[in-house]
């Protein structure tokens, strides 16, 4: 059983999402060991990219300032393993496609996994795009997660699932990533529909910023995923030892 598989057998993911290189990749660690501390159980760590798509402004410039630092993916990879000296919390790598195609002809998802890494997110890679790097994702037994949102169709979501490793992340509203207040007011409708189609856990991310938000969508999916939040607290100056208290208030 990896560690993803173990997680969700014994109950509910509290995810974390960490643009790597925000203010320094030992920031970041520094971060990372204090969400947690208090309570998250698995963490995305945010590869910095020049175009992210999917990410709204917090993150957009959580990723400029990691470019800036001149964060790199060997930074990503010390990341990874100075963690995983001290947690053994499943680590996912949350990308956009380009920076880890041109890592792969120098082996970068082996060294990914040697670094303790459990599971690849590349958000802007639909299925039909993805058959090489899941055929890779599989030999280094990385887990390839698919995003399905609010307008995935019930069939698509049911295909994707079939190919799906470790979990589904549910981008539960349209649009981007940043903080909102409120869940949509279909989520209920959309987590039971999603829940009855699909065999492997579904964890729900995009907008979670409070925690009557957070312990909805805990009751009602396999997991919640928090992240504008906690990158906009250290753009604002949090400590990052702070983020403990900050993650524990939450769940």
């Amino acid at each position: 059983m990896n560690r993803i598989e173990k997680l969700f057998s014994q109950g509910k993911s509290y995810t974390a999402y960490l643009t790597a290189g925000d203010g320094g990749i030992q920031k970041t660690l520094d971060a990372a060991l204090a969400l947690i501390k208090g309570g998250v159980n698995m963490l995305e760590i945010g590869m910095p990219f020049s175009d992210p798509v999917a990410d709204g402004p917090v993150i957009q410039r959580a990723a400029a300032r990691a470019l800036h630092e001149g964060t790199s993916l060997q930074d990503v990879l010390w990341l990874a393993q100075e963690i995983r000296k001290q947690s053994d919390i499943p680590l996912i790598l949350f990308s956009y496609l380009n920076p880890v195609l041109s890592a792969l002809p120098s082996g970068f998802l082996q060294k990914a996994k040697n670094a303790g890494i459990d599971g690849l997110l590349l958000v802007d890679c639909p299925l039909e795009e993805s058959h090489e790097i899941r055929k890779l994702c599989e030999g280094q037994d990385l887990a390839m997660i698919y995003v399905i949102t609010s307008a995935t169709s019930l069939s698509r979501i049911q295909k994707i699932s079939q190919y799906a490793k470790g979990f589904l992340y549910y981008a539960c509203r349209k649009g981007t990533t940043g903080m909102k207040n409120a869940l949509p007011a279909d989520f209920s409708d959309k987590m039971q529909a999603i829940k009855s189609l699909v065999k492997i856990p579904v964890i729900v991310g995009f907008g979670i910023s409070t925690q009557e938000m957070a312990q909805q969508v805990y009751d009602q999916a396999d997991g919640v995923v928090v992240g504008s939040f906690f990158v906009k607290a250290l753009e604002d100056g949090i400590l990052p030892s702070s983020l403990t208290g900050l993650a524990d208030s939450l769940l």
